[in-house]
């Protein structure tokens, strides 16, 4: 009892050393509260977006809880947030100007609906799947650098939510998760060309086809959307020719993260088909070709000087 009213005495003689702790402890308990909830959740929740966004939910009151419980502590009065906002701004905006441009995206990516986890984006230079959405960092798995096509490089990147204001954001998924892709076959000069026509779109068309029917009406929706004119989703053929062969040029729909793979299996398909013409179609390259060797004749010295 006497050491409670030693406690009790010390705090009415030292009214702002016994304000600041109790508000570091409610802060330790705020903080406690939310990470045994964050705990529970990831335990309970099997499902990893419900478990995702509930997660960030929890943080998201907390933070709320501990900038009320400031205000309270440090201003004395609600109605004063405000002026006590102010000040705080005018005093900070310099020092913290990367955080607070940070803050201010993050809210921005929630409200404008930018990107979300999952999505795959570019964004200042950087490529990969969005991962993680936090106040300040945006953090990615990073696809390319020094891996070729679309295949993780193994790095996570973490990016400055600010970035959003500086520059364009690449989204590959929001509205539409399909890209157009394409690649060239050179098709040698005397090939039967309807045959290679034939070939090349009907293996496309064959191996497309899901990918064009679930395209259809996600792209209708982006038309209706946005100012944007229809456009082919069917795979198209364009032929060019040049002094060393006749150039198709496929172009085609794909599911954003079946690039690679499209590519790999379309290319198999049409060699495949073409080797069954025996000949009539022809793939060329670039290795030079000795038709006919001519004939040299070659005189000994002594039969030079009588001829």
């Amino acid at each position: 009892m006497k050491s409670i009213e030693l406690i009790r005495q010390w705090m009415l003689e030292h009214p702002t050393s016994s304000s600041l702790i109790k508000y570091l402890i409610w802060v330790i308990f705020i903080v406690m509260i939310i990470q045994f909830l964050r705990k529970i959740i990831r335990k309970n929740l099997p499902d990893s977006t419900t478990r995702y966004k509930s997660q960030k939910g929890i943080e998201i009151i907390g933070y709320l809880l501990l900038i009320f419980l400031s205000i309270s502590y440090f201003t004395g009065n609600i109605k004063d947030f405000a002026l006590a906002i102010g000040l705080l701004t005018a005093g900070i905006t310099i020092t913290l100007q990367e955080l607070i441009l940070s803050i201010a995206g993050s809210i921005f990516i929630f409200f404008v609906k930018v990107y979300k986890p999952g999505d795959r984006i570019e964004i200042n230079g950087i490529k990969g799947d969005v991962i993680d959405v936090d106040t300040i960092y945006t953090t990615m798995m990073e696809i390319g650098e020094w891996v070729s096509s679309d295949n993780y490089s193994g790095r996570i990147v973490k990016l400055s939510n600010a970035f959003v204001f500086r520059g364009p954001v690449y989204n590959y998924s929001k509205d539409f998760p399909f890209i157009w892709d394409e690649f060239d076959l050179p098709i040698r000069y005397g090939s039967d060309l309807e045959l290679a026509k034939k070939i090349v779109i009907q293996v496309a068309s064959e191996e497309l086809s899901k990918y064009v029917k679930a395209s259809i009406s996600k792209w209708k929706d982006v038309v209706d959307k946005y100012y944007i004119e229809d456009a082919e989703v069917n795979p198209t053929l364009a032929i060019t020719m040049n002094d060393n062969w006749i150039q198709f040029n496929l172009r085609y729909i794909v599911d954003y993260k079946k690039r690679r793979y499209t590519k790999h299996v379309l290319n198999e398909l049409i060699g495949a088909e073409i080797e069954k013409t025996n000949g009539k179609v022809v793939l060329a390259s670039t290795t030079v070709e000795i038709v006919k060797i001519p004939n040299l004749n070659i005189l000994k010295a002594d039969e030079t000087h009588k001829a």
